[in-house]
């Protein structure tokens, strides 16, 4: 890594700026294990409220959903965006903090792409280059679904160590080490983009879960464009996304071939974000398209 790289990582975006939780943060647990775990008691996934956490051998590990109140929102993604305000609402339910024992109405029902965000910020407050990454995991469900997850350098071992915080996932048969992934457990968005569009695969694995069933380039492209974001400290939630490609995300439409030149070029610079940093980051500085987004409230 890189003396730019490493400051680069070490540096907040407007999502993971911890404000006043910064000192906080540097009191939770180091060990990405320790970390998920003690995360993973704090937030249910908004699938485990919905299928009441009895799919999981009935063992209630995220406590009894039945606990959760009627009147609370079943997702609450809109409502904690940056990881202060994931923080303020834990806080704010139990003034305890980020506790083991947390009763299941004072958790937050949030998705993996907020887990991922409080994890980076959690690792930048301690002074551990960290970043979230944005793609697919073949373990969870049939097929391989959209997913966020974290990597965090490991000085001495000179790498990046990959791991997914967003539950608990020990004893179940998932194909999957949780905390220091291997190669090819998880489906990075540039591979899967380059391989649909060389016709290596159709891409129908590939799934986006909005509940339509979106699979394909229609998926993979969103997730491109997430994983480009986060690996420049913007780590953008599920309304955002990129004015040029509206075409292909919300009605399945061509883009212009030189738009979609410029995703593949982009895809193959991600295919090795370390080796090819300096290139994305003038991407980055200079890709207008890439970088003018739209949202519900943002026409």
């Amino acid at each position: 890594m890189t003396e730019e790289m490493r400051k680069h990582y070490l540096e907040y975006g407007p999502f993971t700026y911890p404000g006043l939780y910064e000192e906080y943060f540097r009191s939770l647990p180091d060990d990405p294990s320790e970390l998920g775990h003690l995360i993973s008691h704090q937030i249910i996934h908004r699938v485990t409220l919905r299928e009441g956490n009895k799919n999981a051998n009935f063992d209630l590990r995220y406590g009894d959903m039945d606990r959760w109140p009627w009147y609370r929102s079943e997702c609450q993604d809109d409502i904690y965006l940056t990881a202060p305000a994931i923080a303020a609402g834990l806080f704010r339910l139990d003034g305890r903090g980020f506790v083991p024992d947390r009763a299941v109405e004072h958790k937050l029902v949030l998705t993996c792409r907020f887990v991922s965000v409080l994890v980076t910020s959690i690792y930048k407050a301690k002074g551990v280059p960290c970043r979230s990454r944005a793609g697919f995991a073949p373990y969870i469900g049939e097929n391989s679904m959209d997913h966020w997850i974290n990597q965090v350098w490991l000085p001495q071992e000179g790498r990046w160590l990959t791991f997914d915080a967003d539950g608990f996932y020990e004893g179940f048969p998932m194909p999957v080490t949780q905390y220091d992934m291997e190669p090819g457990q998880f489906d990075w968005s540039a591979k899967a983009w380059l391989d649909i569009r060389s016709g290596k695969t159709d891409g129908a694995r590939f799934l986006y879960a909005d509940g339509l069933g979106t699979n394909g380039l229609r998926s993979v492209g969103r997730y491109l464009v997430y994983d480009f974001h986060a690996l420049m400290n913007h780590e953008i939630s599920y309304v955002l996304q990129p004015r040029f490609m509206e075409p292909l995300l919300f009605r399945g439409e061509s883009l212009p071939e030189e738009d979609m030149a410029l995703l593949d070029k982009l895809a193959e610079l991600l295919m090795e974000p370390d080796k090819n940093f300096d290139k994305l980051l003038n991407i980055w500085n200079t890709e207008r398209k890439l970088r003018d987004l739209t949202s519900p409230l943002v026409g």
